[in-house]
This record gives C-alpha cells, structure tokens and sequence, in this order.
C-alpha cells in the first residue's frame, strides 16, 4: 500500500515536472516566434576606440541573451542589430539614420566615447527618439534633449565632476600645489573634459603654465612633453583618447617627466591590453576610472555577469578582464529593459518620462537620472597603479596594484607621490 502511495506521488511529480517543461518550452516557442524588438547601434569594432567597442558589444549580446532567456521583453524576443562606426565621427549620421529610417529599428543606443554620441544627437532628436548614451561627457549639455540618458557616473556638472577627484588629490598636497599643464586632444571630449580643468584651476588660483591641444592624429608626443617639463609644472593634467594615451605615457617615461600629480584624463590606461603593454611604467600615474573589483564596489549581480563575460572573452578576442566599459554598456540596456516592462510600453515619450523619474536598480549599482539626462550623483572614482612589476596579468586581476583614491568611501589606499617619469 505504502509503495503505491509513493509510486502515485512519484508519477505525479514526474507529470507536474513535465507540464512545467512543456509550458517552459511554449513559452519559449512563443517568444521565438514574435516580432522581435530591435534595438540599434554603431559600435567602434575598429579604429582606435575598438579596444574598448568591442568589450561593450559583447555585453550587450550578454544582456541580449540573459533577458530572451527569461523570456525576452513584454512577452517579444530582443534584437541587437550594430553596425561598425569606424571610430569615425563622420559615419555616424548616416549610420543611425539607415537603422532608423531602413532597418527601423525600435530604439537606438549609442555606441562607446563622446566623439561618436554627439554626431548621433540630432538624428536621435529628428526622429524624437530616446536615446541612451553610452560614456558621452557632457554630451546634451548643448542639445538639452529630454529624451537622452547618459550611461556615465558624472553626474549632472560632468564637465567638472569629471575632473574634480583628480583634483581634490592633487591639492590635498603638502605644500599645495601652484602651477599645472592641461593638455589634451582637438576633439569632443578632451575639449569638454579640459574645459573644467581651467575652471576648476581658476577657481583654485593655480598659476596655468601651459595650456595646449594637438591633433587627434599626432604620433610623436616627446615634443609635448618636453615643451610641459620645460614649464616645470606641479600637475599635469591630460585629457586623451587610448593611441593618445599610450603616446603620451610613452614619451612621459622615456623624457623622464618630473611633476608632483600627472594623468588624469588618460583614456585606455584602464584597458589590460594597455596595463600589460606598459606594466610598471604605470607606477604612480593617477587617472579616473568608474569601476574596479574592489570590496568597496561589489554591486548585486555585477560578479555573476564577469564570470560569464570572462568566460567568453577569450574566444571573442576582447578584453579578457573586461572591467571598464563592459559592466556599463550591460546597465545600459538594463535601463531600457527595465523601463519597458514597467511601463509596458513601447512609446518613447512614456519610456523617457519613466526613466526620469524611477531609480535603478544595475550591475554598476543604484542609477538615477536628473538634468539633461545625466546621473543625478556623480561617483567618478581616482585611481593610481602601485606595486606594478613586470608585465604579467596576474598582478591586473584584482585591485590591488590599482589603488582607489577618491572618493573617501571607495578609497582603498593613499597616494604616492610625486610622479617621476614612471618605473623603467
């Protein structure tokens, strides 16, 4: 009697198991065979911002994958459909325009850096679209467009909370520092970001002894940093893009540049591909960031998605630590998911009206957005590499030859100074 008591419960369990497979697989099959939403977007897959373009794509095909797992968004599978912007300013009119008016794509994201977001701002606001950017500064503080949000944690002044850790290191000094060099390139976001610097130098009373910008496609930086050291300034700050950057520390270390504070503005430092290029000559460089797995900063879900980011990394030739942009271009898209379904809608003018004004829950932490669609917190972390020796990737896998600096509820250690041409 007891055995067919238990063979009934089991035979029930086993039909209960399978009438949950079976409503599983048609929910699946359904969602399949919807009209997908399309999301587009040019992405940098060449040129000189790939290193970090291609890193961002594959999260978002992560996000992609994870939310049509779960039974995509409103019950409709999600679409990615990306074209290669070249890291090229001049592509991206044409190319939102063709995903917009050709593909007629449901939404538009914007690809990686604020050079590539700008050109798609009057598309985006032609078609009255929403439109999420992806690390643009200060982007729509020209176009006041209330239909755009910035993935970036500069909050709603980026022009100066982008450079203000920095700073606030820098004159923390004893003594306090006089004199500083602004350098940066003749494009978007170095003139942006270099911009706050003077105000914020002005503001200070420090005496700016040199004050310069040079062509996006300069190769030899000894001439820049020579004609810097002869200013013989106590902070250097330089506002670059990654072939820039690699440019800069590399005539920086062979010049033996002698300054108190330099970096700060430095794009693609934080790439492994360029940690490991450079290795120790990293030593004692200071330069923004926006996320490190540091105890400080371990926000719900953020290691479950490296894990699967590494995981697939390798066969997809990216970065393989994948810290910087990838977790970013991942929250992006959990924005917009998150705002469709609860609004249930598709419509732009509901989805912008929502996103202003509910806070999120993401892999980068809580994000709310205020003016001109820009976070409403700034949380720009300041770090500097110590301890760097050799070129391993080991040492890159934790944070602990990069210290936090700022802000005081991040920090993870004390500067080091002053910076003396790096570590040969």
């Amino acid at each position: 009697m007891v055995q067919r008591i238990r063979e009934r419960r089991r035979a029930h369990s086993l039909a209960t198991r399978a009438s949950a497979i079976a409503a599983a697989l048609l929910a699946a099959t359904a969602v399949q065979a919807a009209e997908p939403i399309t999301i587009g977007l040019g992405m940098a897959l060449t040129g000189g911002l790939a290193a970090a373009g291609k890193p961002a794509l594959l999260a978002m095909q992560i996000w992609q994958d994870h939310i049509n797992a779960k039974g995509g968004l409103l019950g409709r599978p999600v679409k990615l459909v990306y074209y290669d912007d070249q890291t090229n300013p001049a592509t991206v009119p044409a190319l939102y325009t063709k995903l917009l008016e050709v593909d007629k794509v449901d939404f538009i994201v914007s690809g990686y850096g604020t050079n590539l977001i700008a050109p798609a701002m009057p598309v985006a606001i032609q078609h009255d679209r929403l439109f999420l950017g992806l690390f643009g500064l200060d982007v729509n503080s020209e176009f006041h467009y209330p239909k755009y949000f910035s993935m970036l944690p500069t909050g709603p002044d980026p022009t100066h909370a982008f450079p203000e850790p920095f700073f606030k290191i820098a004159l923390g000094g004893t003594p306090k520092p006089k004199t500083i060099a602004i350098v940066g390139a003749d494009a978007e976001y170095p003139k942006k970001a270099t911009q706050g610097v003077r105000d914020i130098a002005k503001r200070e009373e420090l005496d700016i002894v040199y004050d310069r910008s040079y062509p996006p496609s300069t190769a030899d930086f000894s001439p820049i940093v020579h004609a810097i050291q002869a200013t013989n300034p106590e902070i250097v700050f330089v506002a670059s893009y990654p072939p820039d950057s690699a440019g800069m520390l590399r005539a920086a270390t062979e010049i033996g540049l002698k300054t108190r504070y330099f970096g700060g503005g430095m794009v693609g430092l934080q790439f492994t591909s360029v940690k490991q290029q450079f290795g120790p000559k990293l030593n004692r460089v200071i330069d923004y960031d926006f996320w490190i797995p540091s105890p400080t900063m371990q926000f719900p879900g953020i290691t479950e998605f490296l894990k699967t980011y590494q995981a697939k990394a390798p066969s997809e030739g990216v970065d393989p630590l994948g810290w910087y942009l990838p977790p970013f271009a991942y929250a992006d898209l959990q924005v917009l998911g998150e705002a469709i379904e609860a609004t249930k809608s598709l419509d732009h003018a509901k989805l912008a009206d929502y996103i202003h004004s509910h806070s999120f829950d993401t892999i980068v932490g809580a994000v709310a957005f205020g003016d001109n669609g820009e976070w409403s917190k700034p949380r720009v972390i300041e770090v500097q590499w110590q301890n760097v020796t050799g070129t391993g990737i080991d040492q890159f896998r934790d944070a602990k030859t990069e210290v936090i600096l700022e802000p005081a509820e991040y920090r993870t250690g004390e500067v080091i100074a002053p910076y003396s041409g790096g570590e040969k």
